[in-house]
């Protein structure tokens, strides 16, 4: 029988109901009232007009799409690759949407016929849906917190899929050229398939480049700096749920190693995982404008910084969160009591276990509320 954790959201219950009955009379208007839900990482911003458009003039769509994804959806995904994250190369064969990228990241164990013994290794503190792919292939979960964790290597032992996830969720944490780099040798010494869950990756908050004011790239798996020019054992996937506001769409994509991409095509095929070809038209729009994902970027700034000084100041410590949409945060003391003390000033927040047990004195903070909800948070921390 298939055993899945519990639904970790679940848990929050309490602690929402205690948060929505908030009230401050000594704080001004809507701050002293209710909720300000930072727990679920969901944006709230408009869908881009561009988007919007792209998907309404699509929307006469009588006929089945491509599974495959159109060609010039394909190309748009390695142009952006080549303009945005410093990746030439990647071959539109290599290219496949899916339906958001949560569903890719469960189902790709299975896609890849994984299956009872497979080793599936992924981060020690990072979002669960790694380990419940593992499950739903009846593959063993195992979270390290690097490859010297996985101990002396067997035929058994040796992960047949690992996963990456930089920037990191929850932490925020970006991992450098060097380390990818020395991951990907080493994968490749033991026949592992690399997969990067890079979702995050055009919300990167470092200073920008002393010498040349240009902002940070947060590195790729396929960065050629990374993997040598070749793609062989290595696939990236990116959602434009977070850049473009497009979580409702589910609208994102893997690339990498053409045969790998073409085998979870195959599979795909024949189990009707298809992106809407409206989707796959906006998906097209978002790609191949910049200006969004700027505007964007710059709404989640404005948050970040209003809300980080409040959280020090509430005698939080925030730790790496160089980007991405949270603030990942420690007291120094259990994290339900962290949740419990921020929910009686109304504020629901993750409870760092949920990404596993090394979590367990942090909580997670998003920047996803809008600017007046963002405010009474800073407000009740102060």
């Amino acid at each position: 029988m298939l055993t899945l954790p519990d639904f970790p959201w679940d848990s929050l219950a309490p602690a929402k109901e205690r948060a929505s009955a908030f009230s401050d009379p000594s704080l001004e208007g809507s701050a002293g009232q209710g909720i300000v839900d930072l727990s679920v990482g969901t944006p709230v911003d408009p869908t881009p007009e561009v988007v919007r458009r792209a998907l309404a003039a699509a929307a006469d769509a009588p006929g089945y799409p491509q599974t495959y994804g159109t060609p010039d959806l394909r190309e748009a995904v390695a142009g952006w690759f080549a303009a945005r994250r410093g990746a030439p190369g990647v071959d539109p064969a290599g290219v496949l949407p899916t339906i958001g990228s949560k569903e890719l990241v469960a189902w790709l164990p299975t896609l890849l016929g994984l299956g009872e013994g497979d080793v599936v290794a992924f981060p020690r503190v990072a979002y669960p849906t790694y380990d419940v792919g593992a499950r739903l292939a009846r593959a063993v979960p195992m979270a390290v917190d690097g490859l010297t964790a996985l101990g002396p290597l067997t035929p058994a032992t040796t992960p047949k899929l690992l996963w990456l996830n930089t920037p990191g969720n929850p932490t925020g944490q970006v991992l450098g050229v060097e380390h990818l780099r020395k991951v990907v040798g080493w994968a490749r010494e033991h026949g592992v398939v690399v997969a990067s869950d890079e979702c995050y990756a055009e919300l990167d908050w470092r200073p920008r480049d002393p010498a040349s004011g240009e902002p940070p790239t947060t590195p790729s798996i396929l960065d050629p700096r990374v993997c040598g020019g070749s793609h062989e054992g290595l696939l990236a996937v990116y959602s434009l749920s977070k850049q473009s506001n497009l979580a409702g769409y589910r609208a994102a994509f893997v690339a990498g190693d053409p045969t790998l991409v073409k085998q979870l095509l195959e599979v795909r095929k024949h189990a009707g995982m298809i992106v809407p070809w409206p989707v796959q038209r906006a998906m097209l729009a978002a790609l191949t404008d910049t200006a969004h994902v700027e505007e964007q970027k710059a709404r989640y700034a404005a948050r970040r910084a209003v809300l980080r000084p409040a959280v020090e100041a509430f005698g939080l410590r925030v730790e790496h969160s160089e980007a991405g949409l949270y603030l990942w945060a420690t007291a120094g003391e259990p994290a339900r009591t962290t949740l419990d003390r921020l929910a009686a000033r109304g504020i629901l927040v993750a409870p760092g276990d949920f990404y596993g047990a090394s979590g367990r004195e942090h909580v997670r903070i998003a920047l996803t509320a809008g600017d007046e909800r963002i405010a009474a948070a800073a407000a009740r921390l102060a």
